[in-house]
């Protein structure tokens, strides 16, 4: 099959309308009348996945996160962005990315299901009509009534996570949950406006982890790779079941820092 054919359903499953203005999506890197027989999904293009996916002789690499934000006026070796471009390029590979269409369409319900919350809504809203409401984010009862704590271990075990970071009291009860993967502090006046008991996201600073506890809003700091990494099998799963005769794999599951 032709990239064109694969990138058209995944733009008309996931529109770039959807994706934040400052953001970058698409077909970042190629030729889209090229054939594709592997995909290789990541979370993000490293020069470590790049060379993950060219032992696997993968064709065409997906990512969530763009490895291009901003326009670049140079591409050479000089820089760690270049030299993957450049490699891109020279390899024949081709590079799609999704990101903030994919955290609306996407990444919202996936997280979801993962944390098993019940009765959900839209967290933030961004367009409401004819055909529903999207936005980012969901808020919704977890599974059970529990403590702070037995909240931040549960979260650990579903997205099978070595480490989380709760503020709040770890005693305190939480019932009503939010979840916002990736960096998602500036959802937090959402979250309260939904009346939230605990917010699940990453990238959560110092002072906003004590602030926001002070509030009365409990926070669980899953990282953001922690809670984005579930976009590569979640993509694999739906390109196998629309593209039988796609080889797709996969990145290794693998945390970016290491605790000592």
């Amino acid at each position: 099959m032709k990239v064109r054919e694969l990138t058209d359903w995944l733009e008309k499953r996931y529109p770039a309308e959807m994706a934040e203005s400052w953001d970058n999506v698409g077909l970042l890197v190629g030729d889209d009348e090229k054939e594709v027989h592997h995909v290789f999904l990541a979370l993000d293009l490293t020069e470590k996945t790049l060379a993950e996916a060219l032992d696997a002789e993968a064709d065409m690499i997906i990512t969530h996160h763009p490895v291009i934000f901003s326009g670049m006026k140079k591409i050479n070796n000089h820089d760690f962005t270049g030299r993957k471009i450049l490699s891109l390029i020279r390899h024949d590979m081709q590079y799609f990315a999704m990101h903030t269409n994919y955290d609306v369409m996407g990444m919202a319900d996936l997280s979801a299901d993962f944390l098993r919350l019940q009765d959900r809504k839209v967290l933030s809203v961004i367009v409401e009509n004819e055909n529903g409401v999207q936005g980012f984010g969901r808020v919704g009862r977890l599974p059970e009534k529990m403590t702070l704590r037995q909240c931040g271990l549960f979260v650990k075990q579903m997205l099978e996570l070595q480490d989380v970071r709760i503020y709040g009291d770890p005693e305190q009860q939480v019932e009503v949950a939010a979840v916002c993967t990736g960096s998602g502090k500036s959802m937090i006046p959402d979250v309260m406006k939904h009346g939230a008991d605990v917010y699940i996201t990453g990238d959560i600073d110092h002072h906003t982890g004590i602030d926001t506890a002070a509030q009365g809003l409990a926070v669980i700091d899953a990282g953001h790779y922690g809670t984005e990494y579930i976009f590569m099998e979640a993509m694999k799963q739906k390109l196998t079941e629309n593209f039988p005769g796609l080889m797709v794999s996969c990145a290794r599951v693998e945390s970016p820092y290491t605790l000592l």
